[in-house]
């Protein structure tokens, strides 16, 4: 060790492990155990360099193996590489007549969104059960001979270990120190990237700061069924604001539209279901169950509303991709603001905080005699899938973080991008969902009654390209850092690209991009995009249409 590392470590809080068994080096090191984090890893294999996976999570693949089922796709022919191969290897799942245990495939029909969810000319399937998908990545890792270390949680409280802007080492809090020539973060809150001393934002930008039209405050948007539609009171006893505000209102007025601010949109659980009376397991009433946090549900369906049904997407064997859906639902509208600088501690509760007012929602649906009869009933049939989950009470063990931190890299996708008003350099990837933000906060209007606001859905004309300067930090900041999902967007553009299969896409470019590095020993920032796009083209990435 020299002796500017050995005072690096000193100054940095590191204390050196009393054993070589806490030691552990590789090409490449992964942090995260999302779906990006297991294309990067099966990528750098491929591209023949040793990689480590260092994953807070126990189970692998994120949001696609944690309910998220009915995926979110866009424009399929966007979607190419190991992308693409999980896909088709779902595909080959369900075209095993044995994998239908609870119903017959002729039972579920070929559902989608806009296309045919299995797809037997171009051999995929695009919905599918969270143990599906979980078996899929697990395939990946034990096929790739990948070492994963689950359950290692970054320590937060001491910096990465950095000489001259490069990247050295991190420790975890079990003690392990992880060392390599490239680091990738692919976790949803982008913690590592923080540790490194990258610049990012949490939050909303006004629309000046990149020429936008749909980020900041947007009172006026109702792109989706995700707003009070009806004029509903907010208060405890109506038209006495004394009385005070039903659970979950904010009593902050609104700010004006365009303006930026610290909020992010609502987090929530996609919660696997089922309809088979041999696979569901009622509803619970949680320990903290209040039914009074409702009463906003209740003054809705009194006012008529009848969509609680929704979004209940069916996935195979009689099962749902359970989203929010309506004005008042699994969304817990602004409980999330201090989620991704929060310590592991506080986002524990946060989560839990989610779980319990989720869950007593289902509760309250299927049990309160404020709920209309005919929902309570039809609600009954419904339960918690059996078969998911099964370690967890058959809960989701991921929570919907749609966004945390995002990086201010070397380029900032914008809805310029996204929106096809202006040329994306050095593309590694494409995107063509809608740009997609949740509800960011529930007020009351100047006339007296709750509203959202935050929910927006503006498609894309055409698929766009995404730039590999947006997966990559400013060099004066990390030299051998890559970040593929917290990485460098608006709030707005960030609500198209935070797509599953676009993770996927872009934790393998990622991947490719570091070996590049590693083989010419130079900054992820000097690598040359032509031998980077002619390798990605070679892996059937796609990156950029006719």
């Amino acid at each position: 060790m020299t002796m500017a590392v050995a005072i690096l470590f000193f100054f940095n809080g590191f204390s050196l492990p009393s054993s070589s068994r806490n030691k552990y080096s590789a090409d490449l090191i992964i942090y995260g155990g999302t779906s990006a984090a297991v294309t990067a890893a099966v990528e750098a294999v491929k591209s023949g360099k040793s990689v480590l996976v260092v994953s807070p999570d126990t189970h692998l693949g994120g949001l696609s193996s944690g309910g998220l089922g009915y995926t979110d796709t866009g424009n399929k022919s966007t979607i190419g590489g190991l992308s693409r191969e999980f896909y088709h290897r779902v595909w080959q799942y369900y075209n095993d007549s044995t994998s239908w245990k609870w119903q017959k495939p002729s039972e579920y029909g070929n559902k989608g969104q806009g296309t045919v969810a299995m797809d037997g000319e171009n051999r995929t399937m695009w919905i599918f059960e969270p143990n599906v998908a979980e078996q899929v990545f697990e395939d990946f890792i034990k096929e790739n001979k990948i070492k994963v270390f689950r359950n290692e949680w970054l320590d937060r409280k001491l910096k990465v270990l950095k000489e001259k802007g490069k990247m050295i080492s991190f420790k975890t809090l079990s003690g392990k120190t992880f060392s390599g020539k490239v680091f990738i973060d692919a976790t949803y809150e982008g913690d590592l990237m923080a540790a490194a001393g990258v610049s990012y934002h949490i939050g909303r930008e006004a629309c000046s700061v990149y020429n936008e039209k749909w980020n900041g405050v947007q009172t006026g948007a109702k792109h989706h069924g995700h707003y009070f539609k009806d004029k509903i009171d907010p208060y405890k006893i109506p038209g006495k604001p004394a009385s005070g505000l039903l659970y979950g209102v904010s009593p902050k007025p609104i700010e004006q539209n365009c303006s930026g601010d610290d909020k992010i949109q609502a987090y929530c659980f996609r919660v696997c279901m089922s309809n088979h009376p041999d696979n569901r397991i009622p509803f619970q009433k949680p320990e903290k169950y209040n039914s009074e946090n409702y009463e906003l549900l209740s003054r809705v369906f009194a006012a008529g509303w009848r969509e609680w049904f929704d979004k209940f997407d069916m996935i195979p064997n009689r099962k749902t991709d359970t989203n929010n859906h309506g004005p008042f639902s699994s969304d817990f509208i602004g409980m999330n603001y201090d989620y991704p600088e929060a310590s592991y501690e506080r986002r524990r509760e946060i989560i839990k905080e989610h779980e319990d007012y989720q869950k007593g929602l289902l509760y309250f649906v299927a049990n309160d005699k404020q709920v209309p009869q005919e929902i309570r009933e039809k609600m009954k049939n419904w339960g918690l899938a059996k078969d998911e989950f099964t370690d967890n009470a058959n809960w989701p063990r991921q929570l919907y973080i749609r966004e945390a931190r995002r990086m201010k890299g070397v380029y900032v996708t914008t809805e310029n991008d996204v929106l096809a008003q202006r040329e994306v350099p050095n593309p590694i990837g494409m995107g063509s969902y809608a740009m997609d933000s949740h509800n960011i906060q529930r007020y009351v209007t100047s006339e007296g009654f709750v509203q959202n606001e935050g929910d927006v859905g503006i498609s894309p004309r055409k698929p766009y390209s995404i730039s590999f300067g947006s997966i990559i930090p400013k060099k004066e900041e990390c030299t051998n850092l890559i970040v593929p999902v917290c990485l460098s967007s608006s709030h707005i553009a960030y609500g198209s690209i935070r797509m599953e299969p676009v993770f996927m896409i872009l934790g393998q470019s990622a991947a490719v991009a570091a070996s590049i590095a590693i083989d010419d020993g130079i900054d992820v920032q000097s690598v040359n995009y032509l031998t980077l796009k002619k390798l990605l083209q070679e892996k059937k990435q796609v990156l950029m249409l006719p």
